[in-house]
């Protein structure tokens, strides 16, 4: 991708900023390419610190009265948004299915459709930050009081922008703080439409939506004096440079980084609802470009062959090509580097003396799929748990399956990581399931679904994985609110 001045024939999409769309202070602004076809289709501002400095001081302004705003206020332009999302979810799902490489039938318009529904749960518990009273002495109380953080940074990933912009946006303003959203530089598009709509309905300032390079813009917001909070949804690697922006300025950060989950195969879930769940659980129909994919497929010894050729003969199944083809199950990886990363990736695994291709395989070279940045989905059996494969997150469609009879030893291997963000069980057994939860260590389990996490979940990661809870109830309380504790002394009065 090239930020360029040249390319005048490409529609600009422009930023947010104090309730209207704006370029970037330079002038300048970057390509946005479609990874189906490789080839440029709009561009974006290039945000600089600049840019940065306009779009906080916007919301540090819209924060003065925005957060003296009622809960029922707040929530009734939440419903606002939630319902304009709904009206407009096609329109932003051929978006994403374009900017992002994923199909519209099972990632795009399911993406969209669920920002409608999460921007609803936001409003309906927008009147949710209580405290607590304690009645000290006579004539003395004690009691706290839930208030809003300020403004809030939110830094978005390019694998599914609208639904890590809606979960931030919404939760962040239901607790009355206002929020500068930095996109990612590959997909911007879908989440400069969400916050448009959010203009709507939302006092300038409240919301506002930038577009730029992480070294020239993202790491400006980060370290800003005014901002109050860090939201960030990325690797784990960007994650601990966020940690150290705001160490310097003592204020709090939630991480959603990455992940090696493990998905674990009991021989009672021999079954097909099981393989469906699996290939669920590892995110194909997104190219498996998300952190909770269960990419590490630990299986028992007396179901291992069996279970493999039934679920290589259901990926053999799957379509890969045009993400706006309604039949297409699988479109295109984001960018020309996470392209070679994902195949570099298939070569080293199957380069392994035991190593088997059950299904897939590298990327074809020729026809329509040479054409764009697409991956097969791929199946590698006869895996180590040492391998590189199996230890290091891909953020591709490579699923490897390793066996075990041991259950303890199972467990160890699942553990063998410094992530732990998501797992996944399949098994009709309830006491294999509790025994299993209880022992790894992931942030979310899933017992016998393989979904993504839905607003009112808590969800969030362990170890390298990071910290922070923002889908649910509690979590959106904790991550963008702050207590204050008041003493009542009348006794003397």
């Amino acid at each position: 991708m090239h930020p360029s001045k040249l390319t005048e024939e490409l529609p600009l999409t422009r930023m947010w900023v104090d309730g209207r769309e704006t370029a970037a202070e330079s002038g300048d602004t970057i390509d946005i390419f479609n990874p189906s076809t490789r080839k440029a289709f709009a561009k974006v501002p290039r945000a600089k610190e600049t840019d940065v400095n306009g779009a906080v001081a916007a919301a540090a302004r819209a924060f003065r009265s925005w957060r003296h705003c009622s809960a029922k206020e707040r929530a009734d332009a939440l419903f606002k948004i939630a319902d304009r999302l709904q009206s407009e979810s096609e329109a932003i799902a051929d978006v994403l299915a374009t900017e992002t490489g994923n199909a519209i039938r099972t990632a795009a318009r399911p993406e969209t459709a669920g920002a409608a529904g999460i921007f609803r749960y936001y409003a309906g518990v927008a009147g949710e930050a209580k405290g607590e009273t304690i009645p000290v002495a006579e004539g003395r109380l004690s009691y706290t009081v839930r208030e809003p953080l300020g403004v809030v940074a939110a830094i978005i990933p390019w694998n599914s922008p609208v639904a890590a912009a809606a979960v931030k946006v919404a939760s962040a303003i239901a607790m009355a703080n206002t929020i500068v959203v930095k996109t990612a530089e590959d997909a911007p598009l879908s989440a400069l439409k969400l916050s448009a709509i959010c203009n709507e309905f939302l006092p300038p300032g409240v919301v506002n939506c930038i577009t730029g390079y992480g070294n020239e813009c993202g790491v400006y917001l980060t370290r800003h004096a005014d901002v109050k909070k860090i939201s960030f949804t990325g690797s784990t690697e960007t994650g601990k440079a966020i940690m150290r922006a705001a160490a310097e300025k003592i204020i709090p950060v939630s991480l959603e980084l990455g992940g090696k989950s493990p998905s674990i195969v009991f021989p009672s879930a021999n079954s097909d609802w099981a393989v469906e769940g699996v290939v669920t659980a590892m995110r194909f129909t997104r190219q498996s470009q998300s952190c909770t994919a269960g990419s590490r497929l630990f299986i028992h010894r007396d179901i291992y062959d069996e279970f493999l050729h039934k679920l290589a003969a259901k990926l053999d199944r799957f379509i890969v090509g045009d993400p706006l083809n309604e039949s297409t199950d699988m479109g295109a990886l984001i960018n020309e580097r996470q392209y070679k990363k994902v195949n570099d990736y298939i070569r080293c695994g199957l380069a392994e003396p035991s190593a088997e291709l059950l299904t897939g395989g590298p990327s074809p070279q020729e026809g329509r799929l040479g054409q764009g940045y697409f991956a097969l989905p791929t199946l590698i059996s006869g895996v180590e748990n040492s391998w590189r494969v199996a230890r290091e997150e891909i953020f591709g469609p490579v699923l490897v399956a390793i066996p075990w009879s041991d259950e303890r030893q199972m467990l160890e291997m699942a553990n063998d990581t410094h992530y732990g963000l998501a797992a996944y069980i399949w098994t009709t057994e309830l006491g294999e399931a509790m025994r299993c939860s209880a022992a790894i260590d992931a942030g979310w389990i899933q017992v016998n679904n393989g979904n993504a996490p839905g607003a009112g979940i808590s969800f969030g990661g362990m170890k390298a994985s990071g910290f922070g809870r923002e889908f649910s109830l509690e979590g959106m309380i904790e991550s963008f609110t702050q207590r204050k504790s008041v003493t009542l002394d009348f006794t003397n009065a």
